[in-house]
């Protein structure tokens, strides 16, 4: 039992602790991920940025795309998504165990 206990302890302690880790990326929504092609036709042409503010405002939530990489973001008020939306971002924070979500602490363009 005090086995289970120090290695519950131990896991969460590492957890807790867990390194941020900067992933290159696209900020952008849960329905359109990396293809915003559904909004770009007829007259009411949208930008990525536009498209995924309007998709989030309508119950979307903000994801990060890395390659064929999808992460949640787990902070969704973060400051910067909406301004960071449909761009290309470095995006700082805690990874999540299995690599399926993101608690952002710091976002910066990713420049060129």
């Amino acid at each position: 039992m005090k086995t289970l206990l120090f290695m519950t302890i131990l896991a969460f302690g590492i957890t807790a602790f867990a390194a941020d880790q900067t992933v290159t990326g696209v900020i952008t929504d849960s329905m359109c991920k990396t293809n915003h092609a559904m909004m770009q036709k007829g007259a009411n042409k949208m930008s990525d940025h536009d498209c995924t503010v309007a998709c989030v405002k309508s119950g979307q939530k903000y994801v990060l795309t890395s390659g064929d990489r999808v992460y949640q973001i787990e902070n969704q008020n973060f400051a910067g998504l909406e301004k960071n939306a449909g761009s290309t971002v470095k995006a700082t924070g805690q990874v999540s165990p299995d690599g399926k979500a993101i608690t952002l602490s710091k976002i910066a363009p990713a420049g060129k």
